[in-house]
């Protein structure tokens, strides 16, 4: 598999980004998640099964996996759920956190992404990038205007970090226009002081180069004890610096990552997404 993949040019530091095309493939991605939301950050999930992370969008979603082609073992993951499977599972998942009416009222094709994450032995910039490089590819085939997702900021401290990392992004707030109303806002005050040291996380700050909008105030995650910033990010104003390095379209497969999903008749369905 490895040696294929790498004469496509998918493999980086032996890695592989590849689109989940069974059960047992989204099931890594679900095993992953578990692990790092429910066992690493103490989220309270609500399983189809133990030790899976799962939730209703998930038959609806395309799972983008990344994987160590050394060992096999899934490293990194995110789920992609399109305008058209939006319509059939009830909504985007973060229309359950904020008022998307904005956001829907755009033109054009609008993709959500969502359960972002990467095991904690390679957190160094390489599963990151390989996993942006795919949803780069995957935004060019099907000709996507706009991703939106949220980015969270853990709240152990009580939501001091969150507050501080808030006052000091909002030059990244959006236009007045695109943004959204948090269904369960994070109480905002003046008492959030200055931190010596804030820690930005890597997804937040990975959407703020390529030059996303955080659109409005975040809403308080209580299940997942996260603040959750909503990210608009719309292709024809991507940073061109950090565009080419993280959405890099030229060394992926058209074909390769044009497979469905394969988890549900509906997803199934698809066949121009």
């Amino acid at each position: 598999m490895g040696d294929n993949l790498a004469r496509k040019g998918f493999v980086q530091a032996q890695l592989v980004a590849e689109l989940a095309t069974n059960e047992a493939q989204i099931h890594e991605s679900q095993l992953l998640r578990y692990r790092i939301f429910a066992e690493e950050m103490g989220a309270q999930v609500h399983s189809s099964a133990p030790g899976l992370e799962t939730d209703g969008y998930d038959p609806y979603c395309h799972h983008l996996l990344v994987r160590d082609v050394r060992t096999g073992e899934v490293i990194g993951s995110t789920r992609i759920l399109t305008d058209t499977q939006s319509r059939l599972s009830g909504g985007f998942y973060s229309e359950s956190e904020f008022d998307l009416s904005p956001i829907l009222a755009l033109p054009g094709r609008i993709i959500e992404i969502g359960r972002t994450c990467i095991h904690p032995d390679y957190r160094t910039g390489a599963a990151i990038g390989v996993l942006w490089s795919a949803l780069g590819r995957f935004m060019s085939i099907h000709r996507v205007d706009y991703m939106i997702g949220c980015a969270s900021i853990g709240l152990r401290d009580g939501g001091h970090e969150a507050r501080a990392i808030m006052a000091r992004i909002r030059s990244h707030l959006s236009p007045d226009e695109l943004r959204v109303q948090p269904r369960n806002p994070l109480a905002m005050d003046a008492s959030h002081g200055t931190l010596s040291s804030l820690n930005i996380p890597p997804l937040l700050k990975a959407y703020l180069r390529l030059g996303a909008w955080i659109c409005g105030e975040p809403c308080e995650d209580k299940a997942f004890n996260v603040a959750d910033l909503l990210i608009l990010l719309e292709v024809d104003r991507l940073n061109p610096r950090y565009g080419r390095h993280f959405l890099h379209t030229g060394a992926l497969s058209g074909s390769y990552l044009s497979r469905r999903p394969g988890q549900s008749a509906d997803a199934q369905s698809e066949t121009h997404i």
